[in-house]
């Protein structure tokens, strides 16, 4: 019955998320003042690429190549996929004369309120509670989650307002984000099959199986991307701050 559901949930979020980025780019290049083919051109571009990463990563997730690797010579694929995938969507945006036209007019509201969603990791508590994922992931990973799309959220409204403590909130709120998939990551590792295997030995994780896999496979970069994008925004704004 979890698998069932989990399939349908992954599936759900696998449209939402592209869908707001589609959103942010469209927006980005009107207010950029691009004309409609070039937005036409950077939106189709999003899709497919975005399209295309969510297949193949489908595809290594089904034939279990994004399990932790089962010895230390072996070649952490998912971790490739996860960090690969965000750097490329971030270089993209960054060192491209579109991507970085496009991303400039989208406000720190925009880039942090992407974290929002986060929210979604609140799954993990449901498989721990069906007695499907570990308590060991499944609670730091959930509830920092939820923190993160929380934060994300106060965030978002502080920056809208213009809030005196906007800036810290927004630095708050990357810093719990980009924490909470480090410890994602390490409890995901140690939870699951693979060399390095500590805990819950007579239960592993399936965050590496299909479909949960998806979230290091797909997800997971896509905010790492918001992440950096606003951090980004930070150092930027701080460098060019009166004295």
């Amino acid at each position: 019955m979890f698998d069932l559901f989990i399939q349908a949930y992954v599936h759900v979020f696998a449209i939402l998320l592209p869908a707001l980025i589609i959103a942010m780019i469209t927006l980005g290049a009107r207010r950029a003042g691009l004309s409609t083919s070039q937005t036409l051109r950077a939106a189709t571009i999003t899709a497919v690429l975005l399209g295309v990463w969510f297949a193949l990563s489908s595809a290594l997730a089904k034939a279990g190549l994004l399990m932790p690797p089962a010895a230390l010579s072996d070649p952490p694929i998912v971790l490739i996929v996860l960090f690969g995938g965000a750097a490329l969507l971030w270089a993209l945006a960054r060192f491209t004369a579109t991507g970085r036209a496009i991303t400039a007019p989208l406000g720190q509201d925009l880039l942090i309120g992407f974290q929002i969603p986060r929210v979604m990791g609140g799954v993990f508590l449901l498989g721990w509670a069906a007695g499907e994922i570990p308590w060991q992931f499944a609670l730091p990973a959930g509830l920092g989650d939820i923190w993160a799309g929380v934060a994300g959220y106060g965030a978002m409204c502080a920056a809208r307002r213009g809030d005196s403590d906007a800036r810290a909130k927004l630095w708050r709120a990357n810093i719990i984000g980009l924490a909470d998939f480090a410890v994602a990551v390490v409890t995901g590792v140690i939870t699951s099959k693979g060399v390095l295997h500590l805990l819950s030995q007579d239960a592993p994780n399936i965050i590496n199986a299909y479909p949960l896999a998806l979230f290091p496979g797909f997800f997971v970069p896509l905010f790492i991307v918001a992440h950096l994008l606003s951090l980004g925004r930070l150092r930027a704004d701080r460098l060019t701050a009166p004295a």
